[in-house]
């Protein structure tokens, strides 16, 4: 896998046209931003490019400065502890030959020479032709339980379930987003309010939505009347639905 150092992602700057969009934080109401006492990173390799790119909070989690080498995959394993460093090499690896999403359980080392125990996970991205084009997933910091083994590993399975969820629903609704703002030629938060109207006035989940809009703009699906009937009324005339 390439390590092509890349850029610590500024949540707060705007996409230009063309540009990938950046990496969300962690999605809300969820335990993962109503617990202060961890932290939950998002993270994104391009196959094509070789380049990484982390959330403030990904960076915070590997100790990465501001003024520092920008993320890589030798930042990346060199942050854990070294038997837990061939177990993430081979999850990236088959992520990027094979399509293989992976969930570890790994150990960030600190500078009080604590380990950090996170959640790695990733979920590979493909394109029309099922290739991989990206790996994409996040870094969660677990809390230490109060309760036994049984208690940790109930809490770790539902997180794990919430995070795949949550990373099962962004993508098609960021291709959504992405079809919405060429035919409208609105931003990324109006295309997502149109994708919640829609959402609302269809009686479908955003999701759904998202899933049809995608199948039609890739020609393996039809738009369903209700949803052309309104993408109809919000598009310019020269960029109407047909």
């Amino acid at each position: 896998m390439t390590s092509t150092q890349s850029r610590v992602l500024d949540r707060h700057r705007t996409a230009s046209p063309g540009a990938a969009v950046p990496l969300p934080r962690p999605p809300a109401p969820s335990p993962l931003t109503t617990r202060r006492t961890r932290l939950a990173g998002r993270w994104r390799y391009d196959r094509a490019s070789g380049e990484w790119e982390w959330s403030e909070e990904m960076a915070e989690l590997h100790g990465l400065p501001a003024d520092g080498p920008g993320p890589c995959t030798e930042v990346l394993v060199a942050a854990q502890h070294p038997d837990d460093r061939p177990r993430t090499v081979d999850a990236l690896s088959a992520a990027v030959t094979g399509a293989e999403a992976f969930c570890l359980e790994v150990r960030l080392r600190s500078e009080c020479g604590a380990d950090r125990r996170v959640l790695f996970l990733g979920e590979p991205q493909l394109d029309a032709d099922g290739t991989v084009t990206a790996v994409e997933g996040m870094v969660v910091e677990v809390p230490r339980p109060a309760g036994g083994t049984a208690d940790r590993v109930a809490e770790l399975e539902t997180e794990v379930t919430q995070l795949r969820t949550a990373m099962a629903s962004r993508a098609p609704i960021e291709q959504a987003k992405g079809v919405l703002m060429l035919l409208t030629g609105c931003g990324d938060q109006v295309a997502f309010d149109l994708l919640a109207h829609i959402s609302s006035h269809t009686h479908r989940k955003v999701r759904e939505v998202a899933v049809d809009l995608v199948a039609s703009a890739s020609g393996h699906g039809t738009l369903p009347d209700d949803i052309r009937a309104i993408l109809r009324d919000a598009c310019p005339p020269d960029r109407r639905v047909p």
